[in-house]
């Protein structure tokens, strides 16, 4: 499959490495071919395709779109034609001060990113944890339980691409419903990022979901 990223920051970049380790041809969207960003991508694996993000974005079945949420906005404008009817990942998170969500709450992240891009097929996945868990998802010693990735959007179809793709990393994906569940996912990475982050419990935990 061909796969684009526009951010390879913390999250994408791991995300671009294991995706490509799957086999997949993935190409980094980047305005700036050398920019620190881009060549630490590189230095993971230079296996990474770089290309300018119009050519990476038209020849990509998937796109991940892992920037800081404030640079949405100027990321995917130059881009909206090209998106059309392309499955889009949201990683982002609008975190404000103090842990808050950076929206209000009145509104997720991922429907701020559809409205942007009306006819991308938005669905939102690997959120929920920070980007340690996206270069290592494995947790042996619980026989076959598997971490949970959350997932959201209105596609069914773009969300069946995106849960094989998190199978691939080593997830068990759940879909939560439609977009506007994004809001939900987006509180449970505030959560994530607390308990982690200002708490001091580490990186190093994940959701799991058990059912009868």
């Amino acid at each position: 499959m061909n796969i684009a990223f526009i951010g390879v920051g913390n999250v994408g970049a791991p995300l671009a490495d294991r995706l490509q380790d799957q086999g997949h041809t993935v190409a980094i969207a980047a305005r700036d071919p050398q920019s620190q960003k881009v060549r630490d991508a590189l230095s993971r694996n230079p296996n990474l395709l770089v290309q300018a993000p119009l050519e990476a974005i038209e020849s990509a079945e998937v796109v991940f779109l892992a920037t800081p949420f404030a640079a949405i906005e100027p990321a995917l404008t130059p881009l909206k034609s090209v998106l059309d009817g392309k499955i889009l990942v949201d990683c982002t998170n609008p975190v404000g001060a103090n842990l808050t969500h950076g929206l209000q709450s009145q509104i997720s992240g991922s429907e701020t990113v559809q409205q942007l891009v009306p006819n991308a097929r938005v669905v939102k996945a690997f959120t929920i944890y920070g980007y340690e868990n996206f270069e290592d998802s494995n947790y042996p010693g619980y026989g076959e339980l598997k971490p949970v990735m959350l997932v959201a959007g209105n596609d069914f179809s773009a969300k069946e691409v995106v849960a094989d793709l998190c199978h691939q990393l080593g997830w068990e994906p759940i879909d939560t419903g439609n977009l506007s569940m994004s809001l939900h996912l987006e509180h449970m990475t505030l959560l994530w990022i607390n308990m982690a982050r200002v708490q001091g419990r580490g990186a190093g935990f994940v959701w799991a979901m058990l059912q009868r």
